[in-house]
C-alpha cells in the first residue's frame, strides 16, 4: 500500500513539473516572435489527431474476450483437479492469468483487424 501512496505522489510531482516546464517553454517560443509554433507542446499527439471511430466497439470486443477468459478459466478449475499435477498451488494462478492476457489481447487483435479491414 505504501508504494502505491509513492507512486502516486512522484507521479503528481512529475506532472506538476511538466507543466510547469512547458509553460515556461510555450512563453519562450512566444517571446522568440514564433506564435505558430506555440502549440507544439500542446496535449494531442500525431497519433490521437486520427478520431477513433469506434471506441465502444474496442471495448466491447476486449470486455467481451475478457468475459470469454474468465469462463475458460472458470471451466478449468470445474473440471480439471490442478493439485494433482503440482504440489505447488501458486504456480496455477500464472496459469490463469495467462488465459486473461491472452484472451484480452486476442479481443484487441480482433479489433485491429476490424478498423484496418473497415479503412479499406
Amino acid at each position: 500500500m505504501q508504494a502505491v501512496i509513492v507512486a502516486f505522489v512522484f507521479y503528481g510531482i512529475f506532472r506538476i513539473f511538466k507543466e510547469f516546464l512547458d509553460f515556461f517553454l510555450k512563453k519562450k517560443i512566444i517571446n522568440s516572435g514564433h506564435i505558430e509554433k506555440a502549440d507544439i507542446l500542446g496535449s494531442t499527439s500525431l497519433m490521437n489527431t486520427e478520431k477513433q471511430k469506434y471506441p465502444s466497439l474496442k471495448w466491447g470486443i476486449v470486455l467481451f474476450f475478457a468475459g470469454i477468459g474468465a469462463l475458460i478459466i472458470t471451466w478449468l478449475l470445474n473440471n480439471y483437479q490442478f493439485h494433482k499435477f503440482s504440489s505447488n498451488y501458486d504456480t496455477k494462478g500464472f496459469l490463469f492469468i495467462g488465459i486473461e492476457l491472452v484472451s484480452i489481447s486476442l479481443g484487441f487483435l480482433i479489433y485491429f483487424l476490424i478498423v484496418m479491414n473497415s479503412k479499406k
